[in-house]
């Protein structure tokens, strides 16, 4: 068994509403203020997890991933109007972040077939009279996630638009008072889903199996979701982001697995380990795959600081050795927050592919997932860790507490 430190492990197991009420405030404000600095009279949000973190309204959010029922007008300056789902106002009456809640226009073609078009036509009337009223910045404004069809109608209204991705994404970056002890909460919880899910872990057990252990305690604790299936064993562990199957476990197996998991308040806890299957004691490859992702986490750990910029931690980064670097984890680092968010740092190799070149450093304020994969090019056998923390003043401050495998480690 790992070790998991058992301190405080309950203090942020429930917030009051008041607490709760003014964090939402104050994420509000924080979407406002992005806006405003993007030169926007408003952004118009139909991504759930974006709506959650503006307003605090929580309503289908895997169903709304995928269907864009929903959607929130938010002004620089003025009233935020919900478009709620039909027949769900209710979900945010007294809601302080909320001042008005209107039925949604069904835009989508799966629910009004050819009769969208006219329902694409009042959305846009909608957005027009709200922007006329309130458009501090004229007709442009940030969208994300909608439809195609909603999309080009707004277009072709004359509104100029950006993706509002841009501006929220700096929003949730980081993190309001309150926040952080939003996230702890919901580590608390997964930590203790995953110390069921490692005392579950015995021979003969399916992935699958073990993987709903994790989901239970999830749940029951009061959690949304886990968003990926992200626990493997034995070979398939390498390459990464192989899938949890009906693979059985055997004893010497190890078993690699990500939280991925939105719990308690909407708050994503992320952090991966990798187990040692049974009561036997792990091979020389099994230790030296653990030792190499352990020393990748800890160095780049504790290069965090605050003013430090993305593309110097990412030159001065854990070197991963040649024969891992094929199957290196596709970051080092990103933010996290409701989801995996801003910022995502790119390994040097690959910056002048994906790596962001504006100048950006780390704040205090920043909740980070410091990322490892460690897996041979020829196969085998992999490692998987993963550490959340928060960018302080002085540093650090580790917010996963979830202990290594003692056995691994050793």
């Amino acid at each position: 068994m790992s070790s998991l430190v058992h301190d405080a492990a309950e203090k942020f197991a429930t917030l009051s509403l008041d607490t709760v009420r003014s964090v939402e405030m104050l994420r509000l404000d924080r979407v406002r203020q992005q806006a405003a600095a993007h030169n926007l009279s408003a952004v118009l949000l139909f991504d759930p997890v974006n709506i959650r973190y503006a307003t605090g309204v929580r309503n289908m959010q895997v169903y709304s991933a995928r269907n864009p029922a929903r959607y929130v007008f938010i002004p620089v300056v003025g009233p935020v109007v919900l478009f709620e789902y039909r027949a769900c106002e209710h979900l945010a009456e007294n809601r302080p972040t909320v001042d008005e809640i209107r039925p949604a226009r069904p835009i989508m073609p799966l629910h009004s077939g050819h009769k969208h078009v006219g329902h694409i036509r009042e959305f846009v009337a909608d957005i027009e009279e709200l922007v006329a009223r309130h458009g501090v910045n004229g007709r442009r404004i940030g969208v994300e996630a909608t439809t195609t069809g909603a999309m080009l109608a707004l277009a072709a209204a004359g509104f100029d638009i950006i993706d509002a991705q841009i501006p929220v994404e700096k929003a949730r970056g980081l993190k309001v008072a309150g926040e952080v002890d939003m996230i702890r909460a919901s580590l608390r919880l997964t930590e203790a889903a995953v110390r069921e899910m490692e005392a579950a872990l015995v021979p003969g057990v399916t992935e699958n199996e073990l993987w709903s252990v994790l989901h239970r305690k999830l749940i029951a604790g009061g959690g949304d979701y886990i968003e990926t299936r992200l626990l493997t064993s034995g070979a398939h562990t390498n390459p990464w982001f192989q899938e949890t199957s009906d693979k059985i476990i055997q004893a010497g197996d190890l078993v690699a697995f990500d939280t991925d998991a939105v719990g308690c308040y909407g708050y994503y806890s992320d952090f991966s380990r990798t187990f040692l299957t049974g009561d036997g004691s792990a091979s020389a490859a099994q230790r030296t795959l653990y030792g190499l992702a352990q020393e990748q986490i800890e160095k780049n750990v504790n290069l965090l600081r605050p003013g430090l910029g993305f593309r110097e931690f990412a030159e001065s980064a854990w070197l991963i050795p040649g024969a891992y670097q094929k199957h290196r984890y596709l970051s080092v680092l990103h933010g996290c927050g409701m989801t995996g968010e801003y910022p995502i740092i790119a390994h040097a190799a690959d910056w002048d592919d994906v790596g962001n070149d504006d100048i950006e450093v780390f704040v205090p304020g920043m909740t980070v997932c410091v990322e490892s994969f460690i897996g041979h090019e020829d196969g085998g056998e992999g490692v998987k860790l993963e550490e959340q923390v928060l960018i302080t003043e002085s540093g650090v401050e580790r917010l996963s507490i979830y202990g290594y495998c003692d056995r691994l480690s050793a």
